[in-house]
């Protein structure tokens, strides 16, 4: 059985918000209009298309020439796989939509599996896991959409049953399924429900032309984003969110805490038990609703490997000093990924007053890291000492060797991999 490991959406900002997805996951996407995940379906289908996953894509809303015009490319990759739930279903088995079958190329329509009569709940379940036996590896779904299941089936409650005895049979199968649902369309019973069996719930909301996004469930993951509404846009089908922003007066000690215990990579949950207080509690500290004891605050900084003062001022001077020993140097975790596929340590003290940010970053052999481990707006640089590397950048994959230089300005890889079998060590500096 595959371990459930994270893997990624194809939207780093996501994956970030998120922590990931996890081999297993049932993704139910509340959509306000109905078109507003279609980007990150895209994007998700691009992604695991590229990490040459077989991907089904169910299909009752669009024929299978309009799909493969919204697809595009992907369209012509083999590891894709359409079940046609629309020709024999909505399009009523007309001559109009059947004729596909007869002009497209048979190399194309070979990977399109048509269900002669999708209005059959158990139809549908037969010709999908029949295909999915065919199938190698965790495979990944998308079905487009829970609400054109519904208009065909006739009711919520064939619905509920066809998800409630799929999302647990899914998982256990380790695939990753995303489920597309028009959020007005359906009742708050049937959309309750459905996401108390669902691993992930995300809503996609659009208020006077801003679109955003909240994470309303993630199982095993402890996060600090949910219920948050994170406003993005998409331009050319990538999507792009907005920066956070916060507003900076007086002394702000929770905004402070925060930072520093993220830059060391610490969940709330480990920063409380070693400080001797509940998570609820560094909660409150960082919401700004309650100030910590001195004996707390001082742990904390003890914990974070800092000085108490740097809680109430922006940054140290570091200029003060220009040699920092080896002993300084700060072991940062990443609680996103899978233990043991990437390791850092912080050159210079995390509240330092220096533009630059200098990390010794270790990869070990064979080991992927999915999506880019650091969440920065500015510049960044990497000098990769020894090994190899293959990160993956938009639709390419680049090979990084010893001795060569990586460049970031707005662009986020969204994988990481080290293919050798000698650990691949990098100079990672991040520019303010």
């Amino acid at each position: 059985m595959l371990k459930k490991l994270r893997i990624s959406s194809g939207v780093s900002q996501l994956d970030r918000l998120l922590g990931g997805l996890r081999i297993g996951d049932n993704v139910v996407w509340h959509d306000d209009s109905g078109s507003l995940a279609s980007a990150f379906c895209l994007s998700f289908i691009q992604t695991s298309l590229a990490d040459k996953k077989p991907l089904v894509y169910v299909s009752f809303d669009r024929s299978p020439r309009n799909l493969i015009d919204k697809l595009g490319p992907f369209s012509s990759d083999p590891s894709l796989t359409v079940l046609d739930c629309f020709t024999s279903g909505k399009g009523a088995s007309s001559s109009i939509f059947l004729k596909f079958y007869d002009e497209a190329p048979p190399e194309l329509t070979g990977r399109i599996v048509r269900v002669k009569d999708p209005r059959r709940v158990d139809e549908v379940v037969d010709v999908l896991y029949g295909v999915h036996a065919g199938l190698k590896g965790d495979v990944r779904f998308v079905f487009e959409s829970i609400t054109g299941m519904q208009e065909l089936w006739g009711g919520e409650d064939h619905i509920l049953n066809f998800y409630s005895h799929s999302c647990p049979r899914l998982y256990e199968l380790n695939t990753v399924a995303y489920w597309i649902m028009e959020k007005k369309a359906h009742t708050p019973r049937l959309r309750a429900q459905i996401s108390q069996i669902a691993q992930v719930v995300i809503e996609l909301s659009i208020r006077r032309g801003t679109t955003s996004l909240s994470v309303l469930k993630a199982e095993k993951r402890e996060l600090e984003t949910l219920h948050k509404p994170y406003n993005y846009w998409v331009k050319d089908s990538v999507v792009t969110f907005d920066e956070e922003k916060r507003s900076h007066g007086g002394i702000d000690l929770g905004l402070r805490l925060k930072e520093l215990r993220t830059k060391r990579g610490i969940s709330q949950t480990e920063l409380a038990k070693s400080v001797g207080v509940t998570p609820s509690t560094i909660s409150q500290v960082e919401s700004n609703l309650i100030y910590p004891s001195l004996p707390a605050l001082m742990k904390m900084a003890e914990v974070l490997s800092v000085d108490i003062s740097s809680f109430f001022q922006e940054r140290l001077a570091g200029k003060k000093k220009f040699v920092f020993s080896a002993m300084e140097s700060l072991q940062v975790k990443f609680a996103d990924f899978p233990e043991g596929s990437i390791y850092a340590r912080a050159l210079t003290p995390i509240d330092s007053d220096f533009k630059v940010e200098p990390y010794l970053i270790e990869i070990p052999s064979e080991k992927t890291v999915f999506s880019h481990f650091f969440s920065h707006k500015g510049e960044e640089i990497g000098y990769l000492i020894s090994g190899e590397l293959q990160v993956r950048l938009e639709k390419e994959v680049h090979t990084v060797r010893a001795g060569d230089t990586v460049y970031l300005t707005s662009d986020i890889p969204t994988q990481w991999k080290n293919p050798g079998t000698t650990p691949a060590k990098m100079l990672w500096i991040k520019v303010r």
